[in-house]
């Protein structure tokens, strides 16, 4: 069993940055794909980045050159830096960690972009 834990969420002005972390614990050797995804009010869960194992990277186009998604395997930790946030970048963020065949999640934490 996976257990995702997420941090750094919060409130920033657009134009601001936050880096967003999970840790990964649990009965595993190797995660094959982690990822982030976000859901805002009243739409559908939407993927943002997904990075695998070798490091190939996958971006969503409205995130692409702002967001970059990294992973450090040795500590079974990955990172979604997040440059250039606008107003619709607002959402619930959830972490993400794909172990075949399960799919794990984290509890999902704000992001919140407003002046």
């Amino acid at each position: 069993q996976v257990r995702l834990v997420e941090s750094g969420g919060g409130l920033v002005q657009p134009g601001g940055s936050l880096r967003l972390s999970c840790a990964a614990s649990g009965s595993f050797f190797r995660i094959a794909v982690m990822g982030w995804y976000r859901q805002a009010p009243g739409k559908q869960r939407e993927l943002v980045a997904t990075i695998s194992s070798s490091g190939t990277t996958n971006y969503a186009e409205s995130v692409e050159g702002r967001f970059t998604i990294s992973r450090d395997n040795a500590k079974n930790t990955a990172y979604l830096q997040m440059n250039s946030l606008k107003p619709e970048d607002t959402a619930v963020f959830y972490c993400n960690a794909q172990h075949s065949p399960y799919n794990y999640w984290g509890q999902g934490t704000q992001v919140t972009v407003s002046s």
